[in-house]
């Protein structure tokens, strides 16, 4: 079953849709056709070209909601890699491999001076940087952030496996 890409008015990818769902907003005329590329339904009586990219007539407000903070997710937003000094989870350090369980989160502003548990003020690290740190600042220890903390973003379309061409003008592919 070959599924299509629907995107907003202002073509900006939404979701991809089953066959089912495109027919159903080509009949309704609720959508305009936005690729060449199609494929073919069959009925009893007649065929039924469904472009593989579809584009709404309308545009539709989609709120974005964002990630909520958990000590898990500022690890899996870091991908289990110190802020401080760049090792990974289960790479050899010191010849010893750092574990995923290991690795904990640090409040770069601590919590005891008044730093909140959030994006900005989170990042993942590894034990022997976040024990160096301890109760300071980056600065007054002379450690630096290798990359500056943010809200993950979570306004993305997941798709894999085979796609059709016409999708990757408007996804921005990550491999």
């Amino acid at each position: 079953m070959t599924s299509v890409l629907l995107l907003n008015a202002s073509y900006e990818p939404l979701s991809v849709i089953p066959q089912r769902r495109a027919v159903s907003l080509m009949i309704r005329d609720r959508v305009d056709r936005a690729s060449e590329e199609s494929f073919v339904i069959k009925g009893i009586a007649n065929e039924f070209c469904v472009p593989v990219v579809l584009r709404l007539r309308r545009y539709i407000n989609v709120p974005r909601r964002g990630m909520r903070w958990t000590r898990q997710n500022v690890l899996r937003r870091d991908e289990y890699c110190c802020a401080y000094c760049g090792i990974q989870a289960g790479v050899r350090h010191h010849g010893k491999v750092i574990a995923a369980k290991d690795f904990t989160v640090d409040h770069i502003i601590p919590r005891s001076r008044g730093g909140k548990s959030t994006w900005g003020n989170t990042v993942c690290a590894c034990p022997q940087c976040n024990q160096r740190k301890g109760n300071h600042t980056p600065h007054e220890i002379g450690m630096s952030l290798r990359w500056e903390p943010k809200i993950p973003r979570v306004d993305y379309l997941v798709a894999s496996g085979n796609m059709p061409a016409a999708w990757k003008v408007y996804l921005r592919l990550i491999h």
